[in-house]
């Protein structure tokens, strides 16, 4: 008998790679139900693939190297870009009912720094809901595949320099005991890190603990700097904020002040369509100076609004905003996480028994900013490679599970509560949109006082994340992509290249930021 592969994170690279290993047993462990605490389930745009008329790979490529702001390893965009009708097949096969034409041909419609009409949708504006329903259906049709849901994974076992399994916590039934479970292969597919900033689209689950618990155990991680603020989340005071497409603007919608001028205009050639870093500062600057920032789309879409984007057009309701007449108010959110767990071109992580996939991973393919919908894409993409490697390399380990207790300190969850609000703010304020070497470090102190007094594995995690988020954020003296700072604004071909770290490398320059 051997152990099942273990997947931390029921969300779309973690239920996909779970289907692409079947008929290989399978272990999904995820802190909500699957599908639910996935930002995918989110995600409105589609998927990005070279399916169109007149479209190319290499088209898909130039494009994704030209949004990353010159740190895209070509390699990397060129493979996911060639894999990406692939896996729409796979998708389709799965049942998720991609908008045709009515030839019966897959409709595509065109994003902000795309050259072509590539984005494969469903229903406009509900991609990410249909293809997550459609996995998940697939899922518990699976027989190979077994969900521990409501269950919070904590730590990596490391056992003779090699990753055998995890320790996780059944949060939902509130015991003590914490779990430890052995696998042949280990993947970590736990989602982004949105909920460490105030304002954000992501949910709750997205607070980036797959990757401190990676860092935890001595993963190398990369890009860490670089955060991707959505220029249009719907200013409505919610958390998480709704998001207004992109495609909106893909549209025709402009984007307007309180005083009806096109701010974006002067800002770039582009002007509403420039690529999402230089909209989200356009937007920022705008509601910093108390001019507001809205998204008009009374003229570019109008009455078809609740046919065309539904999705959009329900949480405006829900807010008591006609879209059809008045214009949405606007605001940046931490939308997507460029940064994460190095891994090769399978998902390997440097950790021998560890791989990744999705957001939580750093491959590569994005640079300093991604492009519009290629992070269903290369979540699909790598979570498929993964399984195909763990094919080859997973590993037996010790067979069984043990069951252990832990202290009692360790039940609450004050993550949730003012330690979280504080952390939260200190980020949004000093590790945002725009960034500086003051606030960097004031962040920094911060979360140092934060882990001092962390009383749960769960929230050292976040804590970890975050601080290599700043040591990563400080150490970049320069401005690319998503990591924008006002003290350096411009960028500097010395940064122009990928920046790797691991705990202990960040730990070590910590003193020299904090200090100075």
């Amino acid at each position: 008998m051997t152990n099942p592969i273990l997947i931390i994170g029921g969300g779309l690279a973690g239920l996909f790679c779970a289907l692409k290993l079947a008929p290989k047993a399978v272990t999904v462990i995820a802190a909500a139900p699957i599908g639910q605490g996935a930002s995918s389930a989110w995600a409105q745009a589609g998927i990005a693939a070279a399916v169109g008329e007149g479209d190319t790979i290499g088209k898909h490529v130039a494009d994704t190297i030209i949004a990353g702001d010159g740190i895209v390893d070509e390699a990397v965009a060129r493979l996911m870009a060639a894999e990406a009708s692939d896996r729409v097949h796979d998708l389709l096969e799965f049942g998720v009912p991609f908008d045709r034409d009515l030839e019966g041909r897959l409709q595509v419609s065109r994003e902000a720094a795309h050259s072509e009409s590539r984005i494969v949708r469903v229903r406009g504006d509900m991609a990410g809901r249909a293809i997550m329903q459609a996995l998940v259906d697939a899922v518990r049709k699976t027989p190979s595949i077994r969900v521990l849901e409501g269950h919070v994974a904590e730590q990596l076992i490391v056992e003779n320099g090699r990753v055998t399994g995890v320790r996780a916590r059944n949060h939902a039934a509130g015991g003590d005991a914490m779990i430890a479970i052995r696998g042949s292969g280990v993947v970590i597919a736990a989602g982004g890190i949105g909920h460490l900033y105030e304002v954000t689209t992501n949910p709750a689950e997205a607070r980036g603990g797959g990757i401190g618990m990676a860092a935890r155990a001595g993963a190398r991680m990369a890009d860490m700097e670089f955060v991707q603020f959505h220029p249009t989340a719907i200013d409505v005071g919610k958390d998480p904020a709704p998001l207004a497409t992109e495609a909106l603007r893909g549209h025709g919608a402009t984007l307007v002040n309180t005083a009806g001028e096109r701010f974006m205009v002067p800002l770039h050639p582009d002007a509403e369509l420039a690529p999402r870093d230089v909209v989200a500062r356009g937007i920022f600057a705008e509601v910093q100076v108390g001019r507001g920032a809205f998204l008009d789309c009374t003229e570019a879409v109008g009455t078809a609004f609740p046919d065309e984007f539904p999705t959009v057009y329900g949480y405006c309701r829900d807010a008591g905003i006609d879209p059809v007449s008045e214009p949405i108010p606007v605001i940046p959110a931490a939308h997507y996480f460029m940064g994460g767990i190095w891994t090769d071109q399978h998902g390997r992580t440097s950790l021998p028994g560890l791989w990744a996939c999705g957001e939580v991973t750093s491959t590569g393919a994005h640079g300093a900013n991604r492009l519009a919908s290629n992070s269903l894409l290369e979540a699909v993409v790598f979570s498929a490679r993964v399984a195909e490697a763990l094919r080859d390399d997973a590993a037996d380990a010790p067979v069984g599970w043990q069951e252990g207790s832990i202290g009692s300190a360790d039940l609450e969850a004050p993550d949730d509560s003012a330690q979280m609000k504080r952390l939260r703010g200190t980020m949004s304020a000093n590790l945002g949109v725009l960034r500086n070497a003051g606030g960097m470090r004031e962040a920094l102190r911060t979360i140092l006082e934060l882990e001092e007094g962390a009383e749960t594995e769960r929230f050292r995690n976040v804590l970890v994340t975050a601080k290599l988020i700043a040591v990563s954020a400080l150490n970049r003296e320069e401005s690319r992509g998503g990591h924008f700072r006002t003290d350096f604004p411009e960028p500097d071909d010395a940064w122009k290249r990928r920046t790797l770290v691991t705990l202990d490398q960040a730990e070590a320059v910590i003193p020299d930021f904090v200090e100075a």
